[in-house]
């Protein structure tokens, strides 16, 4: 009876040892990820845009106003008569020279004498006609090399003892041309032909030169010029001044 509790004891030990569910061991902890940090910034600043503006509004430029010179003062005759047109022939080859006697290329006459200049052509422009300058203010070495090649007064200037008109910058060579095309108006004769075609008895050249020639003179005779009797192309103002000795044009 001993045995048979004995060997009951062990077969319910067994039973209990069959249903004891094995340990559960927890896996090792898996070890964190190493990630790298990114550093946190702040945002890029933003830079302010302007607004685009318009451009200040400014007035018009009033253009330069030239002094007013002394009427005895040498000027550029251009530079208060920009209508005035300009062909110096004796800053060329292209005269009775055949050769070049100065290097400007501007003409140059006392103010007084630019005034009534001025008042001549504003009455020429009323009838269509514009004013070309051959020659103004002459240095006196332009006169003497004149002289030398043409030593004849009817037509030059003695550099020396003679008027020299052209030395006192109150002379002007001068023709007409057409406002429209720009062409110059017929004439008795070309600039420096010193003939007696030149001179103003109109009987000997065409009609519509002789008209021509005679409204220049009255225009100018008008507005304070003598003609010059053997050339109808130059005129002296009636205001004299004194023969100028050391001024020269600026070159070029």
């Amino acid at each position: 009876m001993k045995r048979i509790w004995i060997a009951l004891l062990l077969c319910l030990a067994m039973a209990g040892c069959a249903k004891t569910e094995p340990l559960q061991t927890e896996p090792p902890a898996a070890e964190p990820a190493v990630t790298e940090a990114i550093p946190v910034t702040d945002p890029p600043a933003q830079i302010p845009t302007e607004e685009p503006t318009q451009p200040p509004v400014t007035a018009p430029t009033e253009p330069a106003v030239l002094p007013e010179p002394e009427d005895g003062e040498l000027v550029q005759v251009t530079a208060y008569l920009p209508s005035v047109r300009e062909d110096l022939a004796y800053a060329s080859e292209h005269n009775f020279t055949g050769r070049k006697i100065y290097d400007f290329y501007n003409a140059y006459l006392r103010y007084g004498t630019v005034k009534k200049l001025a008042a001549a052509a504003a009455e020429l422009e009323q009838l269509g006609f514009g004013i070309l300058i051959w020659d103004g203010f002459r240095p006196v070495f332009a006169q003497a090399a004149l002289w030398e090649i043409c030593p004849d007064p009817a037509y030059v200037s003695h550099p020396v003892t003679g008027n020299r008109a052209h030395c006192r910058g109150n002379a002007v060579d001068l023709t007409l041309v057409d406002l429209e095309t720009g062409e110059m108006l017929p004439m008795p004769t070309g600039f420096d032909d010193f003939s007696p075609l030149a001179d103003r008895d109109y009987s000997d050249c065409d009609t519509a030169a002789a008209e021509n020639a005679r409204l220049l003179e009255d225009v100018m005779k008008k507005h304070g010029f003598t003609p010059y009797k053997a050339e109808w192309w130059h005129f002296t103002d009636t205001d004299s001044y004194p023969v100028e000795e050391s001024f020269e044009p600026p070159v070029g």
